[in-house]
Protein backbone atom coordinates (compact mmCIF):
# COMPACT_ATOMS: atom_id res chain seq x y z
CA UNK A 1 0.00 0.00 0.00
CA UNK A 2 1.23 3.39 -0.30
CA UNK A 3 -0.78 7.12 0.14
CA UNK A 4 -2.01 8.16 -3.51
CA UNK A 5 -3.70 11.83 -2.27
CA UNK A 6 -5.02 13.79 0.12
CA UNK A 7 -8.26 15.88 -0.50
CA UNK A 8 -9.24 19.12 0.41
CA UNK A 9 -12.71 20.55 -0.49
CA UNK A 10 -12.10 24.25 -2.11
CA UNK A 11 -14.12 27.35 -2.33
CA UNK A 12 -12.52 28.81 -5.87
CA UNK A 13 -10.83 26.45 -7.87
CA UNK A 14 -9.17 28.68 -9.82
CA UNK A 15 -7.65 30.88 -7.00
CA UNK A 16 -6.73 27.38 -5.10
CA UNK A 17 -5.23 26.02 -8.28
CA UNK A 18 -2.93 29.63 -8.52
CA UNK A 19 -2.00 29.06 -4.59
CA UNK A 20 -0.52 25.48 -4.86
CA UNK A 21 1.09 25.78 -8.49
CA UNK A 22 2.39 29.44 -8.27
CA UNK A 23 2.48 30.37 -4.59
CA UNK A 24 4.34 26.70 -3.58
CA UNK A 25 5.54 25.79 -7.09
CA UNK A 26 3.44 22.67 -7.27
CA UNK A 27 1.90 21.65 -10.84
CA UNK A 28 -1.31 21.22 -12.05
CA UNK A 29 -1.36 17.66 -13.14
CA UNK A 30 -4.85 16.88 -14.03
CA UNK A 31 -8.17 18.54 -14.12
CA UNK A 32 -11.84 16.42 -14.46
CA UNK A 33 -14.93 18.32 -14.72
CA UNK A 34 -18.16 15.81 -13.47
CA UNK A 35 -21.28 17.66 -14.57
CA UNK A 36 -23.72 15.08 -13.75
CA UNK A 37 -22.02 15.29 -9.77
CA UNK A 38 -21.64 19.13 -10.02
CA UNK A 39 -18.05 19.03 -9.20
CA UNK A 40 -14.70 19.33 -10.25
CA UNK A 41 -11.38 17.63 -9.26
CA UNK A 42 -8.01 18.83 -10.10
CA UNK A 43 -4.92 17.38 -8.89
CA UNK A 44 -1.36 18.91 -7.76
CA UNK A 45 1.22 18.21 -6.97
CA UNK A 46 5.55 18.22 -7.00
CA UNK A 47 5.93 14.96 -8.96
CA UNK A 48 3.73 12.57 -11.45
CA UNK A 49 1.01 10.36 -9.47
CA UNK A 50 2.74 7.19 -9.89
CA UNK A 51 6.11 8.68 -8.35
CA UNK A 52 4.71 10.27 -4.78
CA UNK A 53 1.44 11.63 -3.39
CA UNK A 54 -0.22 14.37 -4.61
CA UNK A 55 -3.34 16.57 -3.51
CA UNK A 56 -6.70 16.29 -4.78
CA UNK A 57 -8.73 19.96 -4.61
CA UNK A 58 -12.23 18.99 -4.78
CA UNK A 59 -14.65 21.92 -6.09
CA UNK A 60 -18.41 21.26 -5.84
CA UNK A 61 -19.82 23.44 -7.77
CA UNK A 62 -22.14 26.66 -6.14
CA UNK A 63 -20.30 26.17 -3.22
CA UNK A 64 -17.72 28.97 -2.01
CA UNK A 65 -16.59 27.80 1.27
CA UNK A 66 -16.09 25.29 4.09
CA UNK A 67 -14.84 24.97 7.64
CA UNK A 68 -11.40 23.24 8.20
CA UNK A 69 -13.15 21.87 11.00
CA UNK A 70 -11.42 20.53 14.48
CA UNK A 71 -9.73 17.16 13.10
CA UNK A 72 -7.69 18.84 10.09
CA UNK A 73 -4.45 19.49 11.01
CA UNK A 74 -2.06 20.30 8.23
CA UNK A 75 -0.40 19.37 5.13
CA UNK A 76 3.63 19.58 5.23
CA UNK A 77 6.44 20.12 2.91
CA UNK A 78 9.90 19.58 3.16
CA UNK A 79 12.01 22.79 2.21
CA UNK A 80 15.94 23.19 2.55
CA UNK A 81 15.30 26.67 4.27
CA UNK A 82 12.39 27.73 5.60
CA UNK A 83 12.99 31.11 6.15
CA UNK A 84 13.95 31.35 2.81
CA UNK A 85 10.99 29.55 1.65
CA UNK A 86 8.66 31.90 3.65
CA UNK A 87 10.43 35.06 2.19
CA UNK A 88 9.50 33.70 -1.42
CA UNK A 89 6.41 32.23 -0.23
CA UNK A 90 5.56 35.80 0.63
CA UNK A 91 6.87 37.46 -2.33
CA UNK A 92 4.20 35.05 -4.65
CA UNK A 93 1.31 36.71 -2.15
CA UNK A 94 0.87 33.94 -0.21
CA UNK A 95 0.44 34.36 3.70
CA UNK A 96 3.19 32.83 6.34
CA UNK A 97 0.83 32.70 9.59
CA UNK A 98 4.09 31.24 11.80
CA UNK A 99 7.60 32.76 10.85
CA UNK A 100 10.46 30.03 10.37
CA UNK A 101 11.63 28.89 13.88
CA UNK A 102 12.45 26.02 16.07
CA UNK A 103 9.15 24.04 16.88
CA UNK A 104 8.13 24.35 20.51
CA UNK A 105 10.04 21.66 22.64
CA UNK A 106 12.07 20.74 19.70
CA UNK A 107 14.35 22.01 17.51
CA UNK A 108 13.40 21.20 14.06
CA UNK A 109 12.85 24.13 12.02
CA UNK A 110 8.89 24.99 10.66
CA UNK A 111 6.68 27.67 9.65
CA UNK A 112 3.31 27.71 8.86
CA UNK A 113 1.41 29.41 5.43
CA UNK A 114 -2.17 29.12 4.93
CA UNK A 115 -3.95 28.88 1.70
CA UNK A 116 -6.98 30.73 0.42
CA UNK A 117 -9.35 28.49 2.16
CA UNK A 118 -7.97 28.40 5.45
CA UNK A 119 -5.88 25.58 5.43
CA UNK A 120 -2.44 25.12 6.83
CA UNK A 121 0.51 24.46 5.30
CA UNK A 122 3.52 23.36 7.46
CA UNK A 123 7.08 23.78 6.13
CA UNK A 124 9.38 21.41 7.88
CA UNK A 125 13.32 22.54 6.98
CA UNK A 126 15.65 19.49 5.96
CA UNK A 127 18.11 18.58 8.10
CA UNK A 128 20.47 17.82 6.00
CA UNK A 129 20.95 21.05 4.81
Amino acid sequence: MRILHTMLRIGDLERSIAFYTEVLGMRLLRRHDYPDGKFTLAFVGYQEEKDGAVLELTYNWGVDTYEPGTAYGHIALEVPDAKKACEEIRARGGKVVREAGPMKHGTTIIAFVEDPDGYKVELIQSKTF
